[in-house]
């Protein structure tokens, strides 16, 4: 049986732990001391580290992590990684156990972001995309165009939407609240945003999403539909092509308050 298990870490980030039997692979482990403490809480050995992209949040503890269980990296190819990860491009397929996952290119947060996917983990699809696409968000532009933003959504909206979205920030409530302010009267979000703010509550991860969710409440997977379109012209943004759509959508988020 294999478990999926999100690892918190800082005051936000989680490391995404998926066991089988008692060998580990951690993904974006931006800091080894949660790694290790749970790895002995579960008697279980780290055999594989996986690495969307390079801020420090999200890779910190690679070097300490692999010094200590000899564990080997994978990342993307044109990033600043610690020395020793192997490098990836989009296209490709690394191995762990007995799951193969595909690498996929997402450029838009940083300028050589890639996501891994693989199509049965105990039956159903896992998406781990560092922080491309959050629930009811993605990331910020800090390398990438708009542009660039929207393909990389687009190629892993076309993924099959029970796939699991293990995202790596727990920034629901706070996107949705913007996906509100956009979508006011969608009643999916709306009844979305009741049961995430129930787990929160009740101390529990919103994590993983779903494709399906997402599409359905995500304002930056829904950028072509009319209700956004409509709520990005009635601000005075142009909404002329998809990109400037979507631009305008991301600036917005990122001027809310």
């Amino acid at each position: 049986m294999r478990i999926l298990h999100p690892i918190p870490a800082f005051t936000d980030n989680y490391i995404w732990a998926l066991r089988e039997g008692q060998q580990v692979l951690v993904v974006d482990p931006g800091d080894a001391a949660p790694v290790l403490d749970w790895l002995a809480n579960e008697a279980s050995s780290l055999t594989g580290i996986l690495i969307t992209h390079h801020h420090a949040d999200h890779t910190g503890g690679v070097a300490e992590l692999m010094a200590k269980t000899g564990a080997p990296a994978w990342g993307p190819a044109y990033e600043n990684l610690p020395e020793g990860v192997q490098r990836l491009e989009g296209g490709g397929n690394v191995h762990w156990q007995r799951i193969a996952f595909q690498v996929i290119d997402v450029p838009g947060h940083t300028a050589g972001h890639i996501a891994f996917y693989t199509p049965d983990v105990d039956g159903s699809p896992v998406l781990f995309c560092g922080d491309t696409l959050f629930s009811g968000g993605c990331g910020r532009l800090f390398e990438g165009t708009p542009e660039q933003m929207l393909q990389s959504l687009d190629t892993l909206a076309a993924l099959p939407g029970h796939t699991r979205v293990c995202c790596t920030h727990e920034y629901t409530l706070s996107n949705l609240r913007f996906a509100h302010a956009v979508e006011p009267d969608n009643d999916e979000l709306i009844a979305y945003s009741r049961w995430c703010e129930a787990e929160r509550a009740a101390g529990r991860p919103t994590l993983p999403s779903t494709l399906d969710r997402e599409i359905g409440i995500n304002p930056f997977l829904r950028s072509r539909e009319p209700s956004v379109r409509l709520a990005l012209s009635q601000r005075g943004w142009s909404v002329e092509s998809d990109a400037h759509a979507f631009a305008a959508l991301r600036r917005w988020k990122d001027e809310f308050r």
